[in-house]
């Protein structure tokens, strides 16, 4: 059902323009013609995102920019090859931030000296769910419902909360953590009490990401499907690491964003889950609410936009 596509990630001669935000291997299955017969019963569902906007009393915060064209200038220092990557990226906040950035060629992951901590995923743990949930019904030789099929969709493009909640509980809520940190090989994150309360490390986001483009989590039947519906990511969950590049390219890098508002420690969980042909990245941020949550989307945008300038891997 799965096809390879390797995308080859164009060089514009106008990148020059591109104002950028301060701040490993296998196969990647493509979009194409590998969907299920069900799919012609999926119908588009109504934007339905996992989180209000921010109420008007947030203050928006500036990153600062960093200019330059993407890709590594002579002289420079590849980020996977410094040692000491973090050092490299840098963010004007006083908000907690973490990244990661995996090379699938190799498997090597570099990130800030803080990427082995964790963050509450909020709706970044659905593309798991959803991996996890179609891998099962392929082997058990089940074929998910149009109704489900649509559930999915929704919960990816537009991170509807409901199929995630259904789809926590019939995979057995924390089993599927467990079955998460075996298939992806975490060695930082743990189980949560709810499927948004999942706690996940920059670096074990960029293994997961990994494994879905590799197949490892969704199953060969439904890899292409998953990794085209995060493609397919719109509207408010549209944010963060893809927006640093180009228009043109962005279509080809699939996502998972989540952003919550805890209430019960007054901050957002703000946080980004990318997967290229030859890479994947993770930003995660916590903040206080009296800031606008698109904060944590521009600390996102000013990482990857950064990481661009220091390797000619992304």
């Amino acid at each position: 059902m799965t096809e390879l596509f390797t995308r080859r990630r164009a060089l514009l001669a106008g990148t020059a323009g591109l104002t950028a935000l301060a701040g490993g291997g296998f196969w990647l299955a493509g979009r194409g013609s590998g969907d299920p017969a069900v799919a012609a019963n999926w119908q588009d569902p109504a934007v339905s995102p996992s989180a209000a906007a921010s109420p008007e009393s947030a203050v928006a915060r500036s990153v600062p920019v960093q200019p330059g064209p993407p890709g590594l200038e002579q002289g420079a220092v590849d980020v996977l090859a410094a040692p000491n990557p973090g050092a490299l990226v840098s963010v004007q906040t006083s908000a907690w931030w973490s990244w990661a950035l995996m090379d699938r060629k190799t498997g090597k992951i570099v990130g800030s000296s803080n990427f082995n901590q964790t963050n509450m995923t909020a709706s970044m743990i659905k593309a798991w769910l959803a991996a996890d949930y179609l891998r099962r019904a392929a082997e058990a030789g089940q074929t998910p419902s149009a109704t489900r099929m649509n559930e999915i969709r929704t919960m990816i493009r537009d991170s509807a909360n409901p199929p995630a909640a259904t789809l926590y509980e019939e995979l057995g809520r924390s089993a599927t953590i467990a079955r998460l940190i075996d298939v992806c090989g975490l060695t930082d994150s743990k189980a949560g009490d709810g499927w948004s309360t999942t706690r996940l490390s920059a670096r074990d986001t960029c293994r997961i990401a990994h494994a879905i483009g590799s197949g490892k989590a969704a199953g060969p039947t439904w890899t292409s499907y998953l990794v085209g519906e995060m493609r397919a990511v719109r509207g408010t969950g549209n944010f963060g690491i893809r927006k640093a590049f180009p228009a043109a390219e962005q279509s080809g890098i699939a996502i998972k964003n989540g952003w919550v508002d805890r209430q019960a420690t007054k901050e957002w969980n703000v946080n980004c889950l990318a997967l290229g042909d030859d890479w994947t990245m993770a930003v995660l941020t916590r903040f206080p609410l009296s800031t606008a949550w698109t904060h944590g989307g521009e600390i996102a945008k000013s990482v990857a936009t950064q990481l661009r300038t220091k390797t000619d891997l992304v």
